[in-house]
Parts: C-alpha cells; sequence; structure tokens
C-alpha cells in the first residue's frame, strides 16, 4: 500500500434503540468503559495500520468535535457532516468524494469487530475486488442477515434476518475500490447494504473475508451494558 490507509467511519445515526441509555449523545459517542465509545473504535484501526480517518457524521455533530481534537492530531482527520440523512449508502458515497484514496477502509461508529485489516485487503488484492467484506461466524441469532461464499470466498447470496443456528454476518468492515461505487452513480440517498451489496453482488467482485474475532454493536441496551465489562 503506497498511500496511507484511510478509514471512513460512519457516526450519523439517530441511534433510537439506544436513546434510553443515552439520551443526549450520537451513539457513537455513549461513553464506554470511560471514554466515548468511537475512541475504542479509532485506537483498534490504528492498531491495524490506518493512518487517516474520515468522520462521516449528521446527528448531534457538534457532540463529535472535542472528543475527535483530543483523539487525533488534526491533519490526520476529515470531517464530512451531512446537512440531511443520507442513509448508509449515501453517506459512504459523500465521503468516498473527499478521499484521494483508491481504496478506503469502511467500518461503522457503534460497532466493534476486531478484525484483521491486513487479511482483508491481502484478499481484496488477490480477487481484484470491488469489496471485500469482513464477516463474523455467529451461532443461534436472528438479530442479522446472513451472508453466503463459495470456495472461492465470492459472495454468492445476502439471506434476510431471521433465526439461523450458524451463519456468517456482514460485520460491517468493508474494503472498498473507491472509482467502482463512484462510477456507478447511485442517487443522492441509498442504503449501502440494499443498494449497493445486495443488488450488485453478482455484477461486480464481491468478496467475503471470514474472521472470527471479538465483536460488539452497542445500538442496543443489553450490548451496550456488555461493552462496559468487556472493554474496561
Amino acid at each position: 500500500m503506497n498511500q496511507p490507509l484511510t478509514a471512513i467511519i460512519l457516526a450519523g445515526g439517530l441511534g433510537t434503540r439506544l436513546r434510553s441509555a443515552v439520551p443526549n449523545l450520537p451513539k457513537c459517542m455513549a461513553p464506554v468503559a470511560g471514554k466515548p465509545f468511537i475512541t475504542h473504535v479509532v485506537k483498534y484501526l490504528q492498531s491495524q495500520g490506518v493512518e487517516h480517518f474520515i468522520f462521516s457524521l449528521g446527528y448531534l455533530h457538534h457532540a463529535f468535535e472535542d472528543a475527535l481534537r483530543q483523539m487525533l492530531p488534526q491533519q490526520q482527520y476529515t470531517v464530512v457532516i451531512e446537512d440531511e440523512p443520507l442513509g448508509t449508502g449515501g453517506a459512504i458515497q459523500l465521503a468516498c468524494k473527499h478521499t484521494r484514496s483508491k481504496h478506503v477502509l469502511i467500518t461503522n461508529g457503534d460497532t466493534l469487530f476486531k478484525a484483521n485489516i491486513s487479511k482483508l485487503i491481502e484478499m481484496h488484492q488477490q480477487h481484484n475486488a470491488t469489496i471485500t467484506l469482513a464477516l463474523k461466524p455467529m451461532h443461534q441469532f436472528d438479530r442479522y442477515g446472513v451472508v453466503a461464499i463459495n470456495e472461492q470466498h465470492r459472495i454468492t447470496a445476502f439471506q434476510e434476518k431471521q433465526w439461523y443456528d450458524e451463519g456468517l454476518i456482514n460485520g460491517g468492515i468493508y474494503y472498498l475500490t473507491v472509482n467502482a461505487l463512484l462510477d456507478l452513480k447511485l442517487p443522492e440517498k441509498f442504503s449501502f447494504e440494499k443498494d449497493f451489496l445486495e443488488t450488485y453482488y453478482q455484477q461486480l467482485d464481491m468478496y467475503g473475508c471470514k474472521q472470527d474475532a471479538y465483536f460488539i454493536d452497542i445500538g442496543i441496551p443489553s450490548d451496550f451494558e456488555r461493552a462496559q465489562q468487556e472493554l474496561a
């Protein structure tokens, strides 16, 4: 990788399911083990070689300003603000227009998935992929849909949320070839999952990299409480 590794962190969500636990903050800024949750995400990504961050913000974006200044030197991050909610796809598309990198890492600011980023990038390069997803093996769940891959790790299906005994879930970490997304000229507002991944996986080269690493999504109060113990 000649260019410094850039990560887009999606942190513009409303966090409605967590509002009972954290009423006046964006979900990613919720305090976990004494610091904003997004700090845990940034520190982990730095340990994986990320040098520049693009924060995609929307709801209560002012709440991030001090935390970002304390976390990172100014030259190491860019802030992109949605004037109105653009959906996950619109947010990623807008953030991609603020990078010169050919490839970017993308992650959610309310999820910590300690995937091996070098392994993800290696698979992406090996297959000259459009996008490579970090997939987390899960057992006995109904909160997530399942991603099916073949022996070559190419994605063959996205399956709806329902009860599964086991399966691979989309862990919310992606390595994306930027122009492959921008060249599609998708609308300003769209869902990354539905309108890009699920719509184009048969036409574009999408791969899944299975990683059985630590995963927590603080989107619901019970997992928010669990994170307090596990990340202490």
